[in-house]
């Protein structure tokens, strides 16, 4: 280990950072400075503060960056429509660059030398802290404590801090690891290990069960300006307010149940269990209005677009020259993406059922089945007979 004087420490009171302050303070010798970010995850900040200090931490940053994270990362992602591997709303891979960007600059005034997290060796959370130091603060020395000390499980670390006297909020019986913020609730470890078990109801923290739901359902009307969602129901609503209100209402209906194996950036399949429900919501209508908006060659590769963009956030390459220049894609695409979409929550479920727009494309007189005006169906005759062409001389070919 290399000498360190002061080192700021990602701390979230879970768990494995609850170890990491005393350890580092052990087996280092250094000033712990802790650092959390308040992205909505709904926790008693004075407790959590008091709790780093008990701990051992010299100083304590509670950094509200609610405003940050929807704006500059949530709201970029949901205009690149980025899903990973289909499931996956992204929730904790782009929080992960802001808490890092904030500790590296808590770090440049504190005139600390190392930055710290509590990410563990098998996962992607490390490479998406470990990135962002790279490319804000690549002379920082970075401490993984994972990859280092000899606690080799949740219950190694259980009895670590008990034996320290620091309280947690995990025990042998429930020993999910959890990650909260505005934009969703993760759920991995314990029971959930086992691919073919059924997630526990107590799993479920922030969403109805769908069974118990209201048996009306509700509608509701987003509303978007360039692809970002400013209202709902005819209110125009601050960022942060607007995805509290869609969590509200999407969680009462059970809406933002995801269960999945996905594949981790360093070869491992795990299971994650997620709940995000206004997110949900948002992604329905944000798409359902550009398939509204957009012509159909934009649409089509912007969709292509979102799987690269999903990977590099996933991969923790948020700061990197690919992202920002598929950023200057998405943000041209999304100029015309204004309106409003319907939705119908029911049981677990989330559908669009109605969309207007000033700048829709869609022209009734040519999609009626009715007579319209504007369309000649024998032209349909010329256009196929060109398209088809290769594939009329290919079978000729073909047939002799």
């Amino acid at each position: 280990m290399g000498k360190v004087k002061k080192v700021v420490l990602a701390y979230s009171g879970g768990l494995d950072t609850s170890v990491i302050i005393p350890w580092l303070r052990e087996n280092y010798g250094c000033e712990v400075v802790a650092m959390t970010a308040d992205l909505g995850q709904g926790e008693d900040m004075d407790a959590l503060r008091e709790k780093a200090l008990r701990s051992g931490a010299s100083k304590v940053y509670i950094e509200d960056l609610r405003r940050e994270f929807v704006e500059e990362f949530i709201f970029r992602v949901l205009r690149a429509g980025a899903v990973y591997e289909g499931g996956y709303l992204l929730g904790t891979a782009f929080a992960r660059p802001l808490i890092a960007r904030r500790q590296v600059q808590i770090a440049e005034a504190e005139g600390a030398d190392a930055v710290a997290h509590g990410a563990t060796g098998k996962g992607n959370d490390q490479v998406r802290f470990e990135l962002t130091y790279k490319a804000l603060a690549p002379e920082l020395k970075v401490i993984a404590p994972w990859r280092e000390w000899e606690i080799g499980s949740r219950e190694e670390e259980l009895k670590y801090v008990r034996e320290r006297g620091i309280p947690v909020p995990v025990d042998e019986e429930k020993i999910y690891s959890r990650d909260r913020n505005l934009w969703h609730l993760s759920h991995e470890a314990g029971p959930l290990e086992d691919p073919w078990t059924t997630p526990p109801d107590d799993v479920y923290q922030l969403t109805s069960n769908p069974r118990d739901a209201p048996d009306e359902p509700e509608y509701l009307e987003i509303e978007f300006e360039g692809g970002i969602p400013v209202g709902m129901d005819g209110r125009k609503l601050a960022p942060v307010e607007l995805l509290e209100h869609l969590n509200e209402v999407a969680s009462k209906h059970g809406v933002g149940r995801t269960d999945m194996v996905e594949n981790r950036l360093v070869g491992i399949k795990c299971r994650g269990v997620y709940e995000t429900p206004g997110g949900t919501l948002l992604y329905v209508a944000h798409e359902d209005l550009e398939r509204f908006v957009l012509d159909r060659d934009t649409y089509h590769y912007k969709q292509l677009v979102a799987l690269r963009y999903a990977e590099l956030v996933y991969y923790g390459q948020w700061f990197s020259p690919l992202r920002e220049a598929l950023d200057a894609f998405v943000e041209r695409t999304q100029e015309h993406v204004t309106g409003s979409v319907r939705l119908v929550l029911y049981k677990g479920s989330c559908r669009p059922v109605g969309r207007k727009s000033p700048y829709s494309i869609y022209s009734k007189d040519l999609a009626t089945f009715g007579k319209g005006i504007g369309y000649d169906h024998r032209d349909a005759g010329g256009f196929i007979k060109l398209f088809g062409l290769q594939q009329e001389l290919l079978g000729r070919v073909r047939r002799g």
